[in-house]
């Protein structure tokens, strides 16, 4: 049974960074396709970023472009989502997705 967890949200004022991390557990298999979504209240869920290990291939909306950074760690099975310049429409429910497989999320606040 795969795992995903995700953690490292928080309150901080716009300009400021976050790291969020992503644990998944209960797989083998490493270099599947990683990615992050967020949710802000009252919106459709909406995909950040994408990592695939395996290939090498990167991915950002062009709303995050150039500002938030994903990562994998293979030997600790963890893919994080380093945020920079945060902005107030950035505020939202971070999750992290593998295949049909969801975390919980973890919540980013940006705001003064």
């Amino acid at each position: 049974q795969v795992q995903i967890v995700e953690s490292g949200g928080d309150s901080v004022q716009p300009g400021g960074s976050l790291r969020l991390s992503c644990r998944v557990s209960g797989s083998t298999f490493w270099g599947k396709t990683m990615r992050w979504y967020r949710q802000a209240p009252g919106k459709e869920r909406e995909w950040v970023a994408s990592i695939t290990p395996y290939s090498g291939m990167i991915e950002y909306s062009d709303n995050v472009k150039g500002r938030f950074t994903v990562t994998s760690e293979k030997d600790k099975n963890m893919t994080y989502l380093q945020m920079t310049n945060l902005k107030p429409e950035d505020t939202a429910q971070y999750f992290c997705n593998r295949d049909a497989y969801w975390g919980q999320g973890t919540q980013v606040t940006v705001a003064s």
